[in-house]
C-alpha cells in the first residue's frame, strides 16, 4: 500500500535536510509547487520511501486489545482487567469481590454445604475491607454520597469529584468534631456549586440525614479551608428544571428567561436566593403569558414559601415595568 504525503510541512516528521537528501537534492518541481513523495507501508507496519530507502515510522505500536467485541456483555467477558481506579469507592476499587451468585463457573447451582461456606467467606472478607475504623467511616461516607447522587440523579463525574473533596477534607482532619453525613453532604453540594447545577441546599438536605443548617455549616468550613473557588449561583440554571416539572408552555419558559437576563444584568439577584428569583420569574412570566401557575405550584416545585415568591415577584415586577 502506498501513500502520497507532500515533502515539506507534511506527517513525516522529516526536516528539509533530510527530504533533500531523500530526494536527490531537489526540493521543488519546475513550476514552484512541492513534489509529492510515495511512501510504502511494509508487513511490519514501517513506513519508508523506497526511493532513498529511508524509514520515516516504525515500531508502531497498537495499544488496543487483540480481540473483537460486538457487545456490552462479549466486552465484559473478554477483558482480562478489571474496573478503573475509582475514588468513590473507600479501597479505591483495587480489592477482590465475591459475587453474591451461588453457582460455579459452569453455572450449576452449588450444593448447600458449599452455599455456607461461600457465605462465610462473603463475611470475613466484608470484615477484612475495613478492618479500621477510619476505613468503615470513610465506607460510610461515600456511600452516602453515592446513595444521594443517585436519588438525585448527577451524573458518575459529580459523584467521583465529591469523593474527591471527601477525601481532601478527611486528609486535612476537617470531619473532625463533625458529622461524617454532613460532611459529606457538603461535599456534593460543594461539587453541585462547582459544576452549575440545578440543585438547591435544600434539594441536597431533602435526600440527606441531616438538615440544611448543619449542611452549610460543614460547606462553609470546606469552602473555607479547603479554598474552593465556587462561583455564586446563577438563577437561570434552575429554569429548565421547574419549568419541566411545571409543564408550562415554551413561551413562559423564554419569558422567564428574558426576565432573568434581565434581573441578572441589573443585580436584583445579588444577596437573593437564585431559587426564589427562578421561582419568581416563572410565575410572573405565566402572568405575562395568560398560563398562569398559582404560588402555591411554584413554591412546591422550587421548594421555597408563597411569601419568597411574592417578595421577589414584585422586584421583578417594576424591573419588567421599566
Amino acid at each position: 500500500m502506498s501513500v502520497e504525503y507532500p515533502r515539506y510541512g507534511g506527517r513525516n516528521g522529516l526536516s528539509k535536510e533530510s527530504e533533500r537528501e531523500a530526494n536527490g537534492g531537489a526540493e521543488r518541481g519546475t513550476d514552484g509547487e512541492s513534489v509529492p513523495r510515495r511512501l510504502v507501508r511494509t508487513k511490519e507496519g514501517e513506513l519508508i520511501d523506497p526511493e532513498s530507502g529511508l524509514i520515516v515510522e516504525e515500531r508502531l505500536l497498537d495499544y488496543g486489545p487483540e480481540w473483537r467485541a460486538f457487545s456490552e456483555g462479549e466486552r465484559a467477558a473478554r477483558a482480562r482487567t478489571g474496573a478503573p481506579i475509582t475514588a468513590a469507592v473507600h479501597d479505591r476499587g483495587l480489592t477482590t469481590e465475591i459475587g453474591w451468585a451461588n453457582q460455579d463457573a459452569s453455572g450449576r447451582n452449588l450444593s448447600p454445604e458449599r452455599r455456607r461456606q461461600l457465605s462465610r467467606m462473603r463475611v470475613w472478607h466484608r470484615r477484612l475491607r475495613t478492618s479500621e475504623a477510619g476505613e468503615r467511616n470513610l465506607q460510610f461516607a461515600l456511600s452516602e454520597i453515592d446513595r444521594m447522587s443517585s436519588t438525585l440523579g448527577v451524573s458518575r463525574t459529580t459523584r467521583e469529584t465529591a469523593s474527591v473533596v471527601y477525601r481532601r477534607a478527611l486528609k486535612d482532619d476537617l470531619v473532625r468534631g463533625r458529622s461524617i453525613e454532613a460532611v459529606a453532604s457538603a461535599a456534593l453540594y460543594a461539587v453541585i456549586r462547582q459544576e452549575g447545577l440545578p440543585f438547591s441546599l435544600t434539594d441536597v438536605a431533602d435526600v440527606s440525614r441531616v438538615g440544611s443548617v448543619e449542611i452549610a455549616r460543614a460547606y462553609r468550613h470546606l469552602r473555607t479551608r479547603l479554598n474552593l473557588s465556587l462561583p455564586p449561583s446563577d438563577p437561570r440554571v434552575f429554569l429548565p428544571r421547574f419549568c419541566s416539572e411545571l409543564e408550562v408552555e415554551r413561551t413562559v419558559e423564554r419569558r422567564a428567561r428574558w426576565i432573568l437576563d434581565a434581573a441578572v444584568a441589573a443585580g436584583l439577584d445579588s444577596g437573593k436566593s437564585p431559587v426564589g428569583i427562578a421561582a419568581a420569574a416563572i410565575y410572573l412570566a405565566g402572568l405575562i403569558q395568560n398560563s398562569k401557575r398559582s404560588q402555591r405550584e411554584v413554591a412546591e416545585v422550587a421548594g421555597v414559601t408563597e411569601v419568597t415568591i411574592r417578595h421577589r415577584y414584585h422586584d421583578l415586577l417594576e424591573l419588567v415595568a421599566e
